[in-house]
Order: structure tokens, then sequence, then C-alpha cells
């Protein structure tokens, strides 16, 4: 998520709006007890048990019969249907529960539908499994006879690359139900614990989100003092975090190695249809930058802001010149939509229908989940953004970079519920790319040498939070997994592989102060999806080239891109990125995106000489 303080700030002219909007869950269901919800809760169960009923140990027969194969191809229109229903109903209900996670009705509704879908897929578990025994030139003959099943194709291509690590049915229907008393317990157990918590500062109860808000403040005491109190508040919950993360991580040991996956990130590369040596080349080129990129911006901050070094709590302080008042919610939007418009005028007239129909939740409240999301909920329905907006350069980006996600949900949908989902890595291609233009937008119109200069700073500042610091969050992740094999970790032991990896990323110029060995805890992607954190670094490279393309492109590409974003996960990154002339897989492609970085730190530079 980005800071672009200096124009954006210019533009604030007041406190942040009471009237910030609350989204309106209707288009789901119109409440916990309404007739919608409970009866397509009953149905949820009812249809998956006539669909096993209809299909289980049949799909062989209807392949191999001329006559069955309009059948076998309505089973997977039928399934889709069912993935639709079910993805809807889990979807309210984690929707509500992030609203208030500290609210037990909201829990207890939480929980209880996770489990009632959770047994209703068991139901269709078989459907995969048994798809993925069937012989390919069988397939393929079925395919090339029938248009309806030729729809289906990328999505049995891609289920066929799970077929290596399928397990017997009866596991994998184990699997599937001990995942509510398994990870996904401890994952709601970390989510009620976190927005739970609230830390003292200067005499104030403040919960996680405005404490970590106040990092970004103007006074050096005030980030000390915020910073002091989430290393209290983290190492009095230190047991509880280093149990959760011991526990998921033992979890996933488990499971890869019933499964056969060989390192510890491959179930991850195969969910993101990526392959692991263009992670791996990605990994490499990122580290290879870090004295290029964070080493030298934060040398040159530390003497902007007068220090020798920069404390832990500095990182993310704000440039001294720079005006901090707060920005309005009208304000926001208006520099978002007008920089998607400059772009594409279909772009800011999705974006803002998430505005004009209330498909946005900004306040702040007790029990919200923390930080922002952009959940697309099920292609029958739209998609819906989470923010805790509290007026700072930086939430301005974080609704740019949302809004981009939601953009590119409402395009995919068009795909249906099998095929309309992006693997993380091209998913954070859009949010990037909005923030971008958000950026560039204010850029444009940036002349003067003291403002630009604030506004690159930002800039450059949230693409080390995105890919400096991603990497090194997925070093640690790596670290933490592979001593896991071993035994169990103690809180001192991950607190000394997050401060080696956070000191190799970020540089002898970022002082890691006692207390910030425990700032591993908060991390939810840590707990949710395991090496997810790739994926910002991935996109925020890819972002980097592909706008070059735009630059230099005469005509086409607004349309090149929209096309990208409406396949949704029905091509292969490869395939995806083939038109714009970049292919992820050639280690140059990596440098060219942070040769972008590197270069507006040499244009800081040269602006800083002036």
């Amino acid at each position: 998520m980005s800071k672009i303080s200096a124009e954006l700030s210019a533009q604030g002219s007041g406190q942040v709006s009471d009237g910030l909007p609350e989204w309106d869950l209707s288009d789901l269901y119109p409440g916990l007890e309404s007739e919608e919800l409970a009866e397509d809760l009953a149905q949820c169960m009812n249809r998956s048990i006539e669909f096993e009923q209809c299909y289980k140990g049949r799909l062989q027969t209807l392949l191999a019969d001329e006559a069955g194969v309009d059948q076998f191809t309505r089973a997977i229109s039928d399934f889709e249907a069912l993935e639709d229903l079910l993805g809807k109903v889990i979807s309210y209900a984690g929707l509500i529960y992030a609203g208030n996670s500290n609210d037990p009705s909201r829990a207890k509704f939480y929980g209880d539908a996770q489990e009632k879908i959770t047994a209703a897929s068991g139901h269709l578990l078989f459907f995969a499994l048994e798809l993925n025994r069937l012989e390919e030139e069988e397939l393929e003959k079925a395919m090339g006879e029938s248009a309806g099943l030729r729809h289906y194709r990328p999505w049995l291509n891609d289920l066929r690359q799970d077929k290596p690590y399928q397990l017997e049915d009866r596991i994998e229907k184990l699997f599937l139900e001990k995942a509510a008393s398994g990870h996904s317990a401890f994952n709601r157990l970390f989510d009620e614990t976190m927005s739970g918590l609230r830390f003292d500062v200067d005499g104030k109860k403040l919960a996680i989100e405005p404490t970590l808000n106040l990092l970004q403040n103007s006074d050096g005491e005030t980030r000390k003092s915020a910073c002091d109190a989430l290393a209290k508040v983290f190492d009095e919950n230190l047991r509880l975090f280093t149990l959760i993360t011991n526990t998921l991580a033992k979890d996933k040991e488990i499971s890869d190695r019933w499964r056969g996956f060989e390192d510890v990130a491959d179930s991850r590369h195969l969910a993101n249809r990526v392959e692991r040596k263009v992670v791996d080349a990605l990994v490499s080129s990122v580290v290879d930058a870090f004295p290029r990129l964070a080493h030298r911006y934060y040398r040159m901050k530390a003497k902007w802001l007068g220090l020798d070094v920069l404390s832990h709590w500095d990182r993310n302080a704000p440039l001294p010149e720079v005006d901090q008042t707060a920005i309005k919610w009208d304000e926001a939007r208006a520099i978002v939509l007008d920089a998607y418009r400059g772009f594409a005028p279909e772009m800011a007239d999705i974006a803002g229908r998430f505005f004009e129909n209330n498909w946005i939740d900004a306040p702040v409240r007790p029990g919200k989940s923390p930080g922002a999301f952009s959940h697309p909920t099920v292609p029958s329905v739209h998609p819906y953004v989470l923010l805790n907006y509290q007026g700072k350069p930086r939430d301005v980006m974080t609704l740019a970079h949302e809004l981009g996600h939601g953009v590119h949900q409402v395009m995919a949908a068009g795909q249906g519920a099998l095929m309309a989902q992006t693997p993380l890595t091209l998913a954070e291609t859009a949010s990037v790319f909005g923030e971008m233009l958000t950026f560039r937008s204010l850029l444009e119109k940036t002349a003067e040498p003291a403002r630009r200069k604030a506004l690159l700073c930002s800039k450059v500042e949230d693409m080390i939070n995105t890919v400096v610091r991603q990497i090194a969050f997925y070093l640690f992740e790596r670290r933490v997994h592979m001593e896991r094999r071993k035994g169990e970790l103690t809180a001192a032991r991950l607190g000394e592989i997050w401060i080696e990896v956070q000191s190799e990323s970020l540089g002898p110029s970022v002082r890691l102060g006692p207390g910030y060995e425990t700032f591993w805890t908060y991390i939810p992607h840590f707990i949710h999806s395991p090496f997810y954190v790739y994926a910002y670094a991935f996109g925020d490279c890819l972002v980097n080239s592909l706008y070059a393309v735009y630059q230099n492109a005469e005509d086409g590409f607004q349309e090149r891109y929209f096309e990208m974003l409406k396949a949704g996960g029905s091509k292969h990154h490869a395939e995806l990125l083939a038109p714009f002339g970049l292919d992820a897989a050639d280690p140059a492609f990596w440098q060219k995106g942070l040769s972008v970085i590197e270069g507006m730190i040499d244009e800081i530079d040269a602006l800083d000489r002036l």
C-alpha cells in the first residue's frame, strides 16, 4: 500500500469526514436472520448431496458415451453453479465477520457457516478427483466434439496441474473436514486475538490499525510511543502467537509431506500457477538489489531527518517538509477516479460503482479487520472493498490499490465461478497498476522540485515496502518453515530470524532496536496464506515493466490490458503477458522492473542536489 504524501496532502483541506461509507451487503443477503440466507444454507447441502448422487462414479461412463458428453458438460455446469452458491454464502459470512470479529453472534455465524459449507463441500470433493482420473485422450476427444465442453478447457487443464499431488478420496475428505478444527481454527484464533488487542499510547487505548497509523506521524516521540506500545502488547501475547505459528507451520508440513511437495513454498507456487524458477529469479534479483534500493534510500532519508541512522519507528516517518493535513473521503475519491479516467473512462466507471452502490466499508471500528482487501465474492454478485481509512496519503493509495482489485474482479466475473479467480501473482497486477496510474497522474501535475521530490520519495518508500520488504517476509517464512521441519521454534528464535532478515533487507541505516524482534507477530499473510507475500513483489515489478509498455504504446494498450483482466484465471501468466512483449521467465524482466525503482532514487538524488 502506498504513501503519496506531498501532492496529496496539498489537496487535503480538513479533517476526515465522519460520513465514511459502510458497505451494504444486501446484494448478498438482507441479513443474518433472512429467509434467503437460511434457504441458501439449506440448498448448499441439499444440492451438493443431489450432485454427488447424480454423478459420483459416472464420469468415466459419460465421457466414453458419445451421447453422454452433453450430460458430462452439464455436470461441470452444475458444479460451477454450486461453487457460486457456496461461495456466496461463505463470502457473506466472511464479510460480516470482518466487519466486527469481536461480536459473538457474528463469530458464531461465521464458524457455523464454515462448518456447513465444509460439510457440503465434502459431497463435491469427488468431482475434481474423479475428473483427474480420466484419460487425457478421451477428454481431448470429447472436447473436440463439444463446444460446450471446450469452454471449460482452461479449467480442466488447470485442474490437472493438481493431479500429481492428489491423495486417495477418503484422505482428501479427511483433510477437508479437519481444516475446520485445524488451520482454519488457528486462523480464526489469530484474527480474534489481533482485533481484540488494545495498545496504550500516551494514555489512549487504541486498536492495532490506528496504532500502526501513528508510525507515520510527523512527531518522532509519538512514533516511538506507538512502537513501544506495539512491542509491549506483542510481547505479552508472544506465547500465543508462537504457538499459532508453530502449529500452522507443522500443519502445512504434514499436508506437503503427504502430497509430495518438495520445497516449503511449492504448494503456493502451484496455487499461483507460477514455476519455482520464476519465483527464484524474482527473489534473487530483489536480494541482489537490496543495497541499491533500501540501503541507499534509507541512508538518504536518515540525512533528511537529521539522523545518523533511522530507528525502526522512523522508517515510515513523513519527510519534514510534507504537509500532513488529513485528506477527506470525497477528495480521495476524486483523486483516484480522475487517475483511472485518464487511463480509460470504462475503468473509472467500474470503480465509480463501488462508491455509488456502497460496496466499500471505510471507517475504523472496534473489532473490524485491520488492513484492507477487495473480496471478489462470486461472479453472480460483485466485489466488496474493506478499508480502514484515516485520511493519510497512504490511505488514498490503498483505495487506488483495492479498487484496482475490484475493477479486475468485476471484469473477470464473465469467466464464471470456475475461471474468474486469478492466481495471486497476477491478481496483484491490476491493484498495483491502479496505484501507478494514481501516482503518475499526480506526478505529471507536479513541477516544483521540493514537492516532486517528496512525491517521488513517497512512491519509492511504497515500492520498497512492496518489493524489498515483501521479499524479506518471504525469506523469513522460508527459514521458519524449513526450521520447523526439525522441531518447534521458540519465540526467541523466531525473533532472531526476523531481525536477521530485516537487517539484511533494510541495511545499516535502519537500527532495529529492542522490541522490534516481536513485529513478525502481526503479519496476517503468514497466518492466512503462507508465502503469499512474494505476489506483491511480483505484481510491482511486473507493473513497472507493463507501465513502460503503456508509456511507449501508440494505441491499443487499454484494450489489451482489459482483455488481460477479463481473462481472469483462464490463462497462464505467459499467455497473458505475451501481447505486451513481456516474459516473467526471463531474469532480465525482473531487472527491468527493479531499475524503475532505482531510476526514481536517482531522480530524488538529483533533485536533492539542486
